[in-house]
């Protein structure tokens, strides 16, 4: 391929006009787990499918749904150590946001300066860019936001989108489903649903998150309360 002649340098454009490291980027998110994020009338749901490689791990040792502050969570597909990296990134950017202007940063304006760390990473030498996608929830100025970024720095928000594996499905599925009118409740089980579209095995609060964002902030639901999501669409 002629291709692989420029896949080694990082800022070095093929002649079809592609950074060959952020195909290979954007690879990895595909094959990555899936994750979903629904934009309803009255907030955000984010949710996502926990892998786990051995049946020896210990439950919700690590956690792939993170509350960036009180009222901005994130998720991703693709990479764990990478998305670690963002997390922390992100927290940074919100604190040091509070502490100079004594309130919360918008939802727009931590995707905004996010977004620019991942772009750093596909132009500096000695680097390679993030190999994950993120899903940014958010609620400030009375209404819900979602965004997503990707391992090129572009970011774009969205009513409600799919990434990782089975993503296409998933995408279609949600064309199928979404209304303006959603209801956050609503969209939980739409989000199951969607993950469920190419989900191998039983789905179990053990192997999926969930996590919503409404006027009272960010939060993580309890494996008890995914529990009793999954037992309503069963």
């Amino acid at each position: 391929m002629a291709s692989e002649r420029y896949s080694f340098s990082l800022t070095t454009f093929s002649p079809s006009g592609k950074l060959v490291q952020i195909e290979y980027a954007l690879a990895a998110v595909a094959a990555g787990a899936a994750s979903v994020g629904i934009k309803a009338a009255n907030g955000v749901v984010l949710a996502t499918e926990k892998k786990h490689k051995s049946i020896l791990y210990e439950e919700h040792s690590v956690h792939k749904i993170e509350v960036i502050c009180s009222h901005i969570g994130m998720v991703y597909s693709g990479m764990g150590p990478d998305y670690r990296l963002l997390v922390r990134k992100a927290r940074k950017i919100a604190q040091e946001y509070f502490l100079i202007y004594k309130e919360p940063i918008p939802t727009s304006q931590l995707v905004q300066r996010v977004a620019m760390v991942m772009q750093e990473y596909t132009q500096s030498g000695g680097v390679r860019p993030f190999g994950n996608s993120l899903l940014i929830a958010g609620w400030d100025g009375g209404r819900p936001f979602l965004f997503q970024c990707d391992p090129s720095g572009a970011y774009f928000a969205w009513k409600a989108t799919a990434m990782g594996k089975n993503h296409i499905n998933g995408k279609t599925f949600l064309e199928k489903r979404y209304n303006e009118q959603l209801e956050l409740e609503d969209a939980v089980h739409t989000a199951i649903l969607t993950l469920k579209e190419g989900f191998e095995g039983q789905m179990t609060a053990d192997n999926i998150e969930i996590g919503i964002c409404d006027d009272s902030g960010f939060r993580r639901l309890t494996p008890t309360e995914v529990k009793d999501y999954l037992a309503n669409i069963s």
